[in-house]
């Protein structure tokens, strides 16, 4: 039974048992209904036995393998469209108008909480207290269990791909000789011979998926669904190895799912489109959530003419007229990615033309700027399991601006003309000046409605962006927009193998925000380069104090599972701690003590060393899953000079991911903090009472000291002024101007403990300072 959690209050729950099973590769082929806002269709899943079982595997696979064994390397193939030949496929009868899609297939027998059953689970047979984990190791049936919400599941059933015509070639491997010609292990070795075809025969590959999801049905699979999952058993299988490795579900959304959302765009059209649910995309397709179960993926999409189906995928789609009035669209993603990064928009939307000549040229003359260490990561071989990268394509390696595409309603189009167009080649080229190769293909951008709830969000091969960035000149869209293209690296091309670790996306995208926006800029001198990133830099800083002081404390921590991070139970299933927190869909901890982490590390080290050990981590790592002691230990090993000062990957745990609060700040750090507030023109008391409390500023150093005593000048702050004597008389080398300030304020009492401790200190003041004080005094 699965975990019966409260929705609005506790951890969200992945169910999907990874470690027994893995989807390798989804085929969706869908339908959207506007009128009764539902989609509908189907979802074939090709699965793979999970890393604890290859071992007993009737394949004859040596050692249990990772679930990062993969063999699958798929290359693109624009004909996703292969015709339905076959009477028994399933499929679904249309009824179409401008606005409506429906799909008509299999009865809705859900009942009023949308769980559906057949024969065989009326009479209980399937239900989950009479179906077993397989840590059972009994009689019991083996539960495929997926992560599902808020959907209708219709039919789930087990798929005959041994039906397909040509799939018997996927019968005369070697690997086959000695297993029995059982008709089920043999449609399991067809499943598995596909998801793991060489890459000379990815176009094959495809084509086959396409076809095996079109193949006959042969033989209902028992399921039951619950709040958080779908389990589905095939009676008398016990172990995955012999669970059917390709299954279709027959399923629709509800209008109330809270994977997408149904709205009008700004001109009065309907649309839909996943906002980044904290649920992710379970209310949208059964599938496996934890981000351990990476997976490819290829889509056909169903909807009126007059609207535009854009999606993760790295083929820009053209519709296909499938009868008068009705385009079908097809996207594929062949880099193995979390089920959680798909995304889709299907609205009136218009393609925003370029109507001028980008400033920015595109051609490989442009090349990243390398060092001979660059040179020496593209000679080694990736760490990924294999599919197309693009840090192996030498044309990709010198393409400084990829294909982009703006959507937009009708009514924002001049505007996304006027700014955000001309602004993406510039940042797109300032990222890859800066982390090198761009880790995906294209780029499409889309204004969301207004109801959108953040400013941006980066899926792969897409960005949706809020219509608050466009008006105001460029700064805003800029800078957002170079935020959520440096998730194309941070949070995409890399991700965190545990989601509570969003400082690894945001953290770094928020860091790289500036550093890519101000390369876009391409007039700015260093100076205002800097000028402009300190400011920045600020603003956080008190962005970041107001949430700490706003927020519980245990949402503040980075890495709130501590030693416990990346791990999951026996099955796979795990729980993202706070994940359904309502309040922290909005907070910016992540975002904002990731960035300072980063920041502090980088200047620390030193801008240019750092920036070159991004590109090293993004090449090392990219296409794969990490943690945050993958990045800092890297990091450390590049400089171990740091490491001899103290700076350690289990220090920086202890000072920034594993507490609450705001970190102990370097000595050169609240230099510049103290400096920030100086500019400020007023400081209430309280302020500067928290401020000395929170940092012990009478025990740091002189550099740090000598701020706050000019702090307390500048604000009157008479509970200091003992700090101001007794840095006068013990720090001579340091305080000759503080004198000054002392008197420029013509304050009675700053000017009588200027008197008091300059008459105190000169018989033993150096002569000259001595002098200097005194024409400041008299």
């Amino acid at each position: 039974m699965e975990t019966q959690l409260d929705p609005m209050k506790d951890d969200l729950p992945l169910m999907a048992n990874t470690s027994h099973m893995l989807v390798k590769h989804y085929v969706l082929d869908l339908d959207v209904d506007f009128k009764s806002q539902v989609i509908e269709g189907f979802i074939v899943l090709f699965l793979e036995t999970g890393s604890r079982y290859r071992r007993a595997s009737s394949t004859g696979e040596e050692g249990c393998q990772s679930q990062f064994d993969e063999t699958c390397k798929i290359r693109a193939w624009e004909q996703g469209h292969v015709p339905v030949s076959n009477a028994s496929v399933c499929s679904s009868k249309t009824e179409y108008n401008d606005f409506a899609v429906c799909g008509k297939g299999e009865e809705d027998t859900s009942d009023k909480n949308g769980n559906h059953s057949n024969e065989e689970q009326a009479s209980g047979i399937s239900s989950s207290k009479n179906c077993c984990d397989i840590e059972n190791h009994g009689n019991e049936d083996f539960l495929l269990v997926l992560d599902c919400c808020d959907l209708s599941v219709l039919k789930v059933e087990e798929v005959d791909v041994a039906a397909v015509s040509g799939i018997e070639k996927f019968t005369r491997s070697a690997k086959l000789t000695d297993v029995s010609k059982e008709l089920a292990n043999l449609r399991n070795q067809i499943v598995h011979e596909l998801v793991t075809l060489p890459s000379d025969r990815c176009k094959e590959q495809l084509y086959y998926y396409t076809c095996c999801s079109q193949a006959p049905g042969c033989g209902e699979l028992l399921f039951t669904t619950g709040t958080w999952s779908l389990e589905i058993r095939k009676s008398g299988i016990q172990t995955p190895t012999d669970f059917p490795h390709a299954i279709r579900i027959r399923y629709k959304t509800k209008p109330e799912g809270r994977s997408v959302t149904w709205t009008t765009d700004q001109s009065g059209r309907p649309c839909v489109y996943t906002m980044g649910s904290p649920i992710n995309n379970r209310a949208l397709f059964p599938c496996q959530e934890p981000p351990i179960a990476l997976s490819t993926w290829q889509a056909s999409v169903r909807t009126a003419a007059s609207f535009v189906v854009l999606m993760s995928g790295e083929n820009s789609a053209e519709p296909v007229q499938l009868q008068e009035g009705i385009m079908s669209w097809y996207y594929y993603v062949t880099m193995p990615m979390p089920a959680s990064t798909f995304t889709i928009a299907v609205g009136c939307w218009q393609e925003v033309k370029q109507s001028f000549t980008p400033a920015v040229q595109t051609n490989n003359e442009f090349s990243l700027p390398c060092s001979q260490a660059d040179f020496r990561w593209h000679e080694e071989s990736c760490g990924h399991v294999e599919y197309p990268c693009r840090f192996q394509s030498p044309a990709a390696r010198l393409q400084r601006v990829i294909p982009y595409r703006v959507f937009a309603p009708w009514c924002l189009m001049k505007c996304c003309e006027e700014h955000l167009l001309q602004l993406i080649p510039q940042c797109l080229s300032a990222a890859y000046t800066t982390l090198g190769t761009h880790p995906f293909s294209r780029l499409d951008v889309l204004i969301v409605p207004s109801n959108f709830s953040s400013l941006g969000m980066a899926s792969p091969h897409i960005i949706f962006l809020s219509q608050s960035v466009l008006p105001g000149g460029s700064h805003l869209c800029g800078t957002r927009l170079c935020h959520e293209i440096a998730h194309a690296w941070f949070g995409l091309a890399i991700g965190a193998r545990d989601w509570t670790e969003e400082w690894i996306s945001e953290g770094f995208a928020t860091f790289l925000e500036d550093v890519f926006w101000a390369r876009a800029q391409q007039q700015l001198s260093h100076d205002e380069e800097k000028a402009q990133q300190e400011l920045k830099a600020l603003l956080r800083w008190r962005r970041l104090r107001d949430e700490v002081q706003n927020s519980e404390e245990e949402l503040q921590v980075l890495r709130p599972n501590k030693e416990s991070t990346g791990e999951v139970s026996e099955s796979g299933a795990s729980i993202v701690k706070h994940g359904l927190k309502a309040e922290k869909i909005f907070m910016q901890i992540h975002y904002l003590k990731g960035y300072f982490l980063l920041r502090s590390l980088a200047r620390r080290i030193g801008g240019a060393s750092y920036l070159a050990s991004l590109r090293k981590f993004v090449y090392k790592f990219h296409g794969q899953l990490v943690l945050s002691q993958d990045f800092l230990s890297m990091l450390l090993e590049d400089v171990p000079e740091q490491r001899e000062s103290g700076l350690t990957v289990e220090s920086i745990f202890t000072n920034w991911l594993d507490t609450s609060g705001i970190p102990k700040l370097l000595p050169d750090q609240l230099v510049l903090l103290l400096e920030y507030l100086l500019e400020e023109k007023t400081l209430c008391p309280r302020t500067l009472q928290c401020l000395e409390e929170t940092y012990q500023l009478r025990d740091q150093d002189a550099e740090v000291r000598h701020r706050w005593c000019e702090l307390v000048v500048k604000h009157k702050y008479v509970p200091g002024y003992g700090d101001v004597e007794k840095f006068l008389r013990e720090d001579q080398a340091m305080g000759v101007y503080l004198y000054g300030e002392l008197m420029v304020n013509e304050d009675a009492k700053q000017q009588e403990l200027a008197y008091k401790c300059f008459a105190a200190a000169r018989e033993q003041m150096d002569v000259s300072s001595a002098k200097v004080v005194a024409e400041m005094l008299f």
